[in-house]
C-alpha cells in the first residue's frame, strides 16, 4: 500500500485581485502558513500562471516551482476545467459559458482556442514533472439526463461518439507528453457518474490515458454511493478533491433542487467538516487500493467563508491521511514455516 500526499489546495476558489490572494508568490505563502504542502494550479488564471509560457519554456516552469519551493510548496497538478468545458458545448449553453473564453470570440472560436488550451497543459505538465492533468468533459448531452420528453434510439451513443471524436486528438497528445487526463465527474457534464464515465472510455476506444478526478461531493448530491463507486473505478482515480455536501430532501424538494439557489437547495457543497461525507473511509478505501496522489481540497460552501474552509481544511486532510503500513499486524506471531512442514499442513506427506 501506498500512503496519500498532502494537503494540497485548489487555488481557484481563491484567486482574487487582492493581497494575498493576486499572486502566486503571495498566495503560495497563504497556503504554507496554513499547512498545505501543495497547489492545485487553475491555468485561466493569469495571475497564478502564464500558460503559454509552460507549454513553452522549461526554464518558466523551473522558476515557478521555484516560486513554491521558496514557501516548502510544490504543484500537485494543473487544472484546465473552463477549458475542457469549451471543448463541448450544446448550443443551450453556449452564452452562459462564452466568459470561460476571450471576450469576442464565437462558439466555433472558442472551441478551437479551448483544445489548444487542453493540449498547452499537457506540455505544460511534462515541464513541470506531472503525471496526471484535471479537466472536465464538456457536455453535448446534458440537456438529455432526464428521460423526457423520450429521448430517440441512439441519441445518447452519437453523443458520447461525437465527445469521444473531440477528445481523442487530445488524449493522444497527453499519451505523447506522457501525461494522464483525468475528468472531473461532475454534474453538468456529460461524465457525470459511473455509468457514462464506462460509455465515454468505451466510446475512445479505451484509451489508455482517460482517468478521473474522484469527488465525493457531487456523488452526495446525486445519491450515489460514493464508497463502492472506489471499488469499481480506483484503477482509473488519478486525482482527489476533498469536498464536502450534505444532502436532506425535504416535503418540497429533492435531488433537482426545485430551481432554489444553493443555500435554500436540499443538495449543497459544505466546508470539509461541516457536510455528510465520510472521509475517513474514503481515505482507508483509496489507501487499501493504493492510490498515492494527493488530496486537494477544493472548498465551496455557501455559509462559511473561503478563509476558514481554508484554514480547516489544511488540519482535517492531515488528520485524514493514513500512514501506509508496510508489515502485517500479526507478522510477530508468524512461525516461519518450511516448505516441508508446508506440505505436512497440507496432508502432502
Amino acid at each position: 500500500m501506498k500512503t496519500i500526499k498532502g494537503p494540497a489546495i485548489f487555488l481557484a476558489q481563491f484567486a482574487d485581485d487582492k493581497a494575498p490572494f493576486n499572486s502566486l508568490d503571495s498566495i503560495a505563502k497563504w497556503a504554507s502558513d496554513l499547512g498545505y504542502k501543495a497547489v492545485q494550479i487553475p491555468t485561466w488564471d493569469a495571475r497564478l500562471i502564464d500558460l503559454d509560457k509552460a507549454a513553452e519554456s522549461k526554464t518558466y516552469c523551473d522558476e515557478l516551482k521555484g516560486t513554491l519551493a521558496n514557501h516548502g510548496l510544490e504543484v500537485s497538478e494543473l487544472s484546465t476545467h473552463l477549458q475542457g468545458q469549451l471543448v463541448a458545448v450544446h448550443p443551450a449553453y453556449e452564452e452562459l459559458f462564452k466568459g470561460f473564453a476571450p471576450k469576442g470570440m464565437n462558439a466555433k472560436q472558442r472551441n478551437v482556442w479551448a483544445i489548444d488550451q487542453v493540449k498547452k497543459a499537457a506540455v505544460a505538465s511534462k515541464n513541470l514533472g506531472l503525471k496526471v492533468h484535471a479537466s472536465f468533459s464538456g457536455a453535448l448531452l446534458w440537456p438529455y439526463f432526464y428521460n423526457w420528453p423520450q429521448r430517440p434510439a441512439g441519441l445518447i451513443e452519437k453523443g458520447f461518439a461525437e465527445l469521444a471524436n473531440r477528445w481523442l486528438p487530445i488524449l493522444n497528445h497527453f499519451d505523447e507528453n506522457g501525461v494522464d487526463l483525468c475528468y472531473e465527474v461532475h454534474a453538468g457534464e456529460d461524465l457525470h457518474d459511473g455509468i457514462s464515465f464506462e460509455m465515454f472510455y468505451e466510446a475512445t476506444g479505451k484509451h489508455s490515458r482517460v482517468k478521473m478526478l474522484y469527488d465525493p461531493s457531487h456523488f452526495v448530491l446525486q445519491q450515489l454511493d460514493y464508497l463502492t463507486y472506489i471499488d469499481h473505478y480506483h484503477e482509473f482515480i488519478g486525482m482527489f478533491h476533498v469536498k464536502d455536501a450534505e444532502f436532506n430532501p425535504t416535503g418540497k424538494s429533492g435531488v433537482y433542487g426545485g430551481y432554489q439557489d444553493w443555500r435554500e437547495r436540499p443538495g449543497r457543497f459544505r466546508s470539509i467538516g461541516d457536510g455528510q461525507v465520510d472521509f475517513q473511509s474514503i481515505f482507508s478505501k483509496l489507501t487499501q487500493h493504493g492510490y498515492d496522489g494527493w488530496a486537494v481540497l477544493e472548498w465551496e460552501c455557501c455559509i462559511k467563508s473561503p478563509e476558514q474552509g481554508a484554514r480547516e481544511g489544511a488540519q482535517y486532510i492531515d488528520q485524514f491521511i493514513i500512514e501506509a503500513t508496510e508489515k502485517n499486524f500479526d507478522d510477530f506471531a508468524d512461525s516461519g514455516i518450511s516448505d516441508e512442514e508446508f506440505k505436512k499442513l497440507l496432508g502432502l506427506e
